[in-house]
């Protein structure tokens, strides 16, 4: 295991480092005293887990937080895809070996975007093992679903013919658009250019638009997975918060709204967001989790 020079002094200090799970290296961002209640950070596409710096540093003082980049993004391996088989299952697997090989046995999950899948298979499996869960643009009921997956189920259907459309969604605009749409125009300002520069650096390695088309595919599975996590939901009632972007064009509001026929007890927040709701509301949702946490786990 290594670190870099940590971000921050004392309990807020934000550690990078690296584990290997599986042959495979993991980069991941750790802050807080290891005896305080856990959290784990599951970011999605095309992000890593750069999207939780400021929430690492905000909540480090009472938490413990890990947050770690899935293979084939952000600082962790990103194999060619004829040498690791990219399925929501296997990044799963990666995940819990790393929480197993940091020895945590309970912790809360944070869950956006591709987060969900991968945190939801981690509950529905090990529920005992989790807290609480905050959810923020991460779909568990088809509800959520907007026209922006017509061309990505389609891919699904018949990869050959829709291949070129999706590719679309790897070129910079689009990467810049999952940023910028439904925040409203007085927080605009708060959009750093380097959110989405980061990320398109990122998707432009060497063989990573391939991994992105075969987790494009994979999806379509997730959904298969939805009953059991919903039984899951009904069954163990975890603590939830959710704190998603009422405009969010990807993932809409009515998957937000979707979690409390399982989960009556949920707390819903419905922002003045887009997908990307930390980056401009990122004090709101950490004032929310700290109220929720400080309640929820004892």
């Amino acid at each position: 295991m290594t670190d870099t020079a940590p971000a921050g002094t004392g309990t807020r200090a934000v550690h990078h480092r690296t584990a290997t799970i599986s042959g495979r290296t993991v980069f991941y961002r750790e802050a807080g005293d290891p005896s305080a209640p856990t959290l784990v950070l599951l970011h999605g596409f095309p992000t890593s887990s750069h999207m939780f710096r400021r929430l690492i540093v905000e909540l480090a003082d009472a938490y413990h937080l890990i947050a770690p980049d899935h293979i084939g993004f952000g600082y962790s391996d990103a194999p060619a895809v004829s040498d690791f088989d990219y399925s929501f299952d296997n990044l799963t697997a990666v995940t819990l070996g790393l929480l197993d090989h940091l020895g945590l046995d309970r912790f809360a999950l944070y869950l956006q975007d591709y987060g969900a899948p991968i945190g939801l298979r981690i509950a529905s499996r090990q529920p005992r093992r989790v807290t609480a869960l905050i959810v923020q643009s991460g779909n568990a009921y088809t509800e959520g679903f907007t026209p922006f997956w017509d061309v990505l189920f389609a891919h699904a259907k018949d990869r050959a013919a829709n291949e070129a459309a999706v590719r679309r969604l790897l070129e910079p605009e689009a990467t810049r658009w999952q940023y910028t749409h439904g925040v409203p125009p007085d927080r605009l300002d708060r959009l750093t250019p380097d959110t989405w520069t980061l990320d398109q650096s990122l998707l432009e390695r060497p063989g990573n638009a391939e991994v992105q088309l075969q987790l494009f595919f994979d999806y379509q599975y997730n959904l298969d997975a939805y009953p059991a996590f919903q039984q899951y939901l009904r069954a163990h009632r975890p603590p939830t918060l959710i704190a998603w972007g009422e405009h969010d064009e990807i993932f809409g509001a009515d998957g937000a709204r979707a979690f409390t026929r399982d989960l009556p007890d949920a707390e819903l927040h419905l922002l003045d967001a887009g997908h990307f709701a930390l980056e401009t509301h990122g004090d709101e949702i950490a004032a929310l989790i700290r109220d929720f946490l400080s309640r929820t786990l004892t």
